[in-house]
């Protein structure tokens, strides 16, 4: 059997610094902060491993865990959301974990539950529901690229007789609409369908939202009537450098009254068994060590960049829009080659930048100087290529 001589890493670790760090620079795509940094955790990462196996709301057998912090996470997250005094919650590895789990809830409350979601929605709907076994009904989206809610309230009716979990999205992945959760409340009203279920992913835009609201942008948090549970991600706005979510419910799911485990002395509530400690540390960090005044500047910070940025695309003839609330500003998909260069994801229709905090002006300018010379290049190639007037 061959044994592997162990190798120096070093020269290993010093590239990814220099890659990571040059993506990083490059990356105006996708919402992921970095301006929060945890050098003063090192010595917790290096040394200890922190499982939060279980129930955060009880210790079980282990005491290597976080899962005091991993309450008060949850907890600040949702006052921060309005959730009242009953509220559930745990730290999950994304956002589309805690949409599962609301899912999962649903289906336990009402086996015949049919999914409703917009064609905006998260790309892992589909499979969600695929493997909790549950019909999708894909909503169209309206003007604005939130849910269509007179095509809801016609599915709605379709199906009268069977129970509906709604999924609502506060910052879609391409332009960061906002679905209109009250009226999705009203619609349910008026069909009187009272078997249902409103869950919120609100990944992007829930935590900014709530902390600084906008004028004429429908609430998405506990404030509305209804809304039965809410995930925000833990690396998009909080900048925990690793994908985690917090999952919040307005009351105890169904999962919560679940007996204890006798191996490990805890309820196993969550879709995980094991699931990082360290990962709460961040959160604490974030939340506790900067305090909401600090994220509502940050919030405010990102809006204003992402007004400029919109402003000076305009400024050379790019069709560039963004919500009142967006840190997103989305225009037609721009010449391939700047993707080369820039991190900007696109679809058939559009393309996008995110101004998280650590994108700066100096970033943005950056970006329009470098799409303003492509498409001056082009014309030049072009009118190169034009063949020369004969003279008359």
């Amino acid at each position: 059997m061959n044994t592997a001589e162990p190798r120096d890493l070093k020269p290993v670790w010093e590239q990814l610094g220099r890659q990571y760090a040059d993506d990083g620079r490059m990356n105006l795509g996708f919402p992921g902060a970095t301006d929060i940094t945890y050098e003063d955790l090192a010595h917790l990462w290096s040394g200890s491993l922190l499982n939060n196996i279980g129930s955060p709301y009880d210790g079980g057998h282990g005491r290597n865990h976080t899962k005091d912090l991993e309450v008060q996470v949850v907890n600040m997250v949702a006052d921060i959301v309005g959730a009242p005094a009953s509220r559930w919650g745990y730290v999950t590895d994304g956002a589309t974990e805690g949409t599962e789990h609301a899912l999962l809830d649903a289906r336990r409350r009402f086996p015949d539950a049919v999914i409703y979601a917009s064609a905006a929605g998260h790309y892992m709907l589909g499979e969600l529901a695929e493997k909790l076994m549950m019909p999708l009904v894909v909503i169209g989206v309206d003007d604005g690229g939130g849910i269509d809610v007179a095509d809801l309230a016609g599915e709605l009716a379709r199906r009268r007789d069977r129970a509906a979990v709604i999924v609502a999205v506060a910052g879609t992945t391409m332009t960061e609409a906002v679905d209109d959760v009250p009226a999705i409340v009203a619609a349910c009203d008026r069909l009187s369908i009272t078997r249902r279920r409103i869950h919120v992913d609100a990944a992007l835009s829930g935590l900014p939202l709530a902390l600084v609201p906008v004028d004429g942008v429908p609430r998405v948090d506990f404030s509305v009537r209804g809304v039965t549970s809410t995930v925000v991600s833990g690396h998009k706005f909080l900048s925990t450098l690793e994908p985690c979510g917090v999952l919040v419910y307005r009351d105890q799911p169904l999962a919560a009254a679940a007996g204890r485990v006798s191996y490990t002395g805890t309820a196993s509530v969550t879709l995980a068994g094991s699931r990082s400690g360290h990962t709460t540390l961040k959160l604490y960090k974030s939340l506790a060590g900067l305090g909401t005044e600090a994220h509502r500047a940050r919030v405010r910070a990102c809006r204003d960049t992402a007004a400029y940025a919109c402003e000076r695309l305009r400024r050379i003839g790019v069709d560039a829009n963004r919500h009142p609330h967006a840190f997103t500003v989305f225009f037609p998909p721009p010449p391939p080659e700047l993707a080369q260069r820039w991190v900007v994801p696109a679809d058939d229709r559009c393309a996008h930048l995110i101004c998280m905090p650590q994108v700066t002006r100096s970033d943005v300018d950056r970006f329009v100087a470098d799409w303003q010379a492509l498409v001056g290049r082009r014309r030049g190639l072009l009118g190169a290529r034009r063949p020369a007037m004969a003279a008359s």
